[in-house]
């Protein structure tokens, strides 16, 4: 049994044109949906600037205090038992000692660095040094 045949073949030259302008579309689409705004955390902080502090070869873990005194751990707000924990956590899971690495803000006191540096030292990290900015070169 044959059938009819209905469908005809493509004989005419191939048009870019449209696929072209799709792709187009697409890239635009995409550069546009790169550029929206992502909700997360925006940390304020204004480290003091300093010349010729040398840097650290060793495992480090880094904590950041804003001039209210909050802990930031990872990237989240923490609180003084989270971040016993996350520290504690940190320092089994490594295996060298680490060094607790202070993001703190100019207005950050005394006491609060060190109330920070006892609850890492009880968390099994001995070593702290402060983040500093580079002073800036004068001209």
């Amino acid at each position: 049994m044959k059938f009819p045949r209905n469908v005809k073949i493509l004989r005419s030259q191939f048009d870019a044109a449209p696929f072209a302008a799709v792709f187009f579309l697409l890239i635009v689409f995409l550069l546009l949906g790169a550029m929206l705004p992502v909700q997360g955390l925006q940390l304020q902080i204004q480290p003091p600037a300093v010349a010729d502090l040398p840097g650290l070869d060793k495992p480090s873990v880094a904590v950041a205090v804003d001039a209210n005194g909050r802990f930031y751990f990872a990237n989240q707000i923490v609180n003084e038992a989270q971040l016993s924990s996350d520290l504690s956590r940190a320092a089994k899971n490594s295996h060298e000692p680490l060094t607790l690495i202070i993001h703190a803000d100019q207005t950050v006191t005394y006491g609060q660095l060190a109330h920070l540096t006892t609850i890492a030292r009880a968390a099994g990290i001995n070593n702290a040094l402060l983040a500093t900015l580079p002073r800036p070169v004068e001209k």
